[in-house]
């Protein structure tokens, strides 16, 4: 249903491009930097003005495709959709602590339409959007494991943000965002509905931020910087360990 796949492979060494081609993909290679310019480079790629980005673990349902067809026979009203995603570790769904709908834009204009060039959480830059009624599905996490061996590259990512971003951040912050984001994954968006695993997302939402910020001090220290003292706020920008939502910005 698509007039052609594109795949962007980040220098893989297994059979992922063989197995590709063999589908009818055309590949193209690209060494990850930066996420945002890394997915704004795919998307120039592709031969046609209008864009469906896919994760490699993520699934488009015969539903879901079925309505994107339905929406180009009847005309598009918008420009940049959004489509809802049931995000799961191993084969369960994870439908609370705000991890459903979790909705994101994957399918656009190119030419309307780009990701902030960062390297964790990238913010989506275009016009107001419509979203899909159909869900995508997410294979976030292998099991809870891999969910911590995640978290534990994403804090990386996220360190590094903020020092690049001279982003002012202290202990008192720091565990204030901590406990904000367990309360409000556990409690606020329901996630003891989901028990044992409930608790333990919203566990690793708080660690996400504390863990984030220990790396944080720990890269301005060997940079010679000493860390800034910020006292208790909830910052928009926080982001637990949830698959993230696209947020729109200023216009490109």
């Amino acid at each position: 249903w698509a007039d052609e796949t594109l795949v962007v492979d980040d220098e893989s060494t297994d059979e992922t491009v063989r197995l590709a081609e063999s589908l009818g993909a055309r590949v193209l290679k690209r060494r990850m930097d930066v996420e945002g310019r890394h997915r704004n480079w795919a998307h120039v790629q592709a031969a046609h003005e209008w864009v469906l980005s896919l994760d490699a673990d993520e699934r488009v349902t015969p539903e879901l495709a079925e309505e994107i067809a339905r929406l180009f026979t009847d005309g598009p009203r918008f420009d940049v959709y959004a489509i809802p995603r049931r995000n799961y570790i191993g084969a369960r769904w994870i439908r609370y602590g705000g991890w459903y709908p979790s909705a994101q834009i994957k399918l656009f204009k190119r030419s309307v339409f780009r990701w902030e060039e960062t390297t964790v959480h990238p913010r989506a830059f275009g016009p107001a959007w419509g979203t899909l009624r159909h869900d995508l599905i997410h294979l976030s996490y292998r099991n809870l494991q891999d969910f911590a061996d995640k978290l534990d590259r994403h804090t990386t990512l996220e360190a590094t943000k903020w020092c690049a971003d001279s982003r002012k951040m202290g202990r008192g912050k720091a565990a204030w965002r901590s406990v904000d984001r367990f309360i409000r994954t556990y409690v606020l968006k329901q996630g003891f509905r989901e028990g044992r695993v409930g608790f333990f997302i919203a566990w690793m939402a708080g660690k996400y931020q504390w863990v984030s910020y220990r790396k944080y001090l720990a890269m301005r220290r060997e940079a010679g910087a000493r860390p800034t003292s910020g006292g208790p706020a909830t910052d928009a920008d926080a982001r637990g360990t949830k698959p993230a939502t696209a947020r729109t910005g200023a216009g490109s």
